[in-house]
């Protein structure tokens, strides 16, 4: 596995050149290459089924504790429209695989994040994963018209300083004061970070798919989360770890999401198309 990691680099020189000026960086890198590579080979990375949730959008109000009808259909759909027009403006697609093989900007994830947090009014968020940071900027305009709240998101520096340069590309204005971005992996900084806010209300996970790592990052969420608190989960159905994490909860503490992604013939593209919730405990 080492062999395949370092023949990989070994076609990259000018990312060897640059990881090497961050050695701890490259460090982290070649890990999750070789956590890559492991389950690949093991064939730990076999696709669940899950029982698709349809009416999750009702379900995720009814846990946030939001009765009747969501008015925040129309102001999500604006902010929908200005982090496109950004985008593009900068020359950056948005869906599926649009962010180097990764799909970035999946609608039904970012509206459940939206309105998670505009109805729980969450005191504390935490991301892994970045991107271009669409979903970070729904949070952020979410927290911002909240009047409270603070973000803070995890995220591996590309080694590439043109995909650097394109990290939080949605993320702009006055949202920004409201954000610390801490540059590495989670396995680095995810307990000290928890250990440090003492509780949060809100846990995303959208970094590195592998098994160990998502089981990883539900594990020290978890210890941390507010009996209140919720974990989003993207891109489930890459691997079985959310369906492990989630064995031994009721059915009705979870929640297998089609992403609703920007273009209908999504599923061409890849079988990246759920994402998940953990509800909160005082539902149990």
């Amino acid at each position: 596995m080492v062999m395949a990691a370092l023949k990989y680099y070994a076609r990259h020189p000018g990312q060897v050149v640059q990881a090497l000026r961050d050695p701890r960086g490259f460090s982290a890198r070649l890990s999750n290459r070789l956590d890559a590579l492991v389950e690949d080979r093991l064939v730990v990375r076999r696709r669940p089924i899950y029982s698709i949730c349809e009416d999750w959008q009702d379900r995720l109000h009814a846990a946030a504790g939001h009765t009747g009808e969501c008015q925040e259909t129309d102001s999500f759909e604006q902010l929908w429209r200005v982090i496109s027009a950004r985008l593009s403006a900068q020359g950056y697609r948005i869906g599926p695989e649009s962010y180097f093989g990764w799909n970035d900007g999946d609608l039904g994830l970012a509206r459940a994040i939206w309105c998670l947090v505009r109805h729980t009014r969450p005191a504390h968020v935490v991301e892994t994963g970045v991107g271009h940071g669409i979903t970070t900027r729904f949070i952020l305009e979410a927290l911002d018209r909240n009047g409270s709240g603070r973000l803070w998101s995890i995220d591996l520096p590309p080694v590439d300083p043109a995909v650097a340069a394109q990290v939080g590309a949605a993320v702009d204005g006055d949202c920004t004061k409201r954000w610390t971005l801490l540059r590495g992996t989670s396995r680095q900084l995810l307990p000290k970070l928890l250990r440090q806010l003492g509780r949060i209300d809100l846990f995303i996970h959208d970094s590195l798919h592998t098994a160990r790592n998502v089981k990883f990052e539900i594990n020290q969420a978890r210890r941390a989360l507010q009996p209140s608190g919720f974990i989003v989960v993207d891109d489930i159905d890459l691997n079985s770890a959310f369906a492990e994490s989630v064995r031994e909860l009721p059915k009705q503490r979870w929640l297998a999401c089609e992403a609703r992604p920007v273009v209908p013939d999504y599923r061409r593209f890849n079988h990246k198309g759920l994402f998940g919730l953990i509800l909160p405990a005082t539902l149990h």
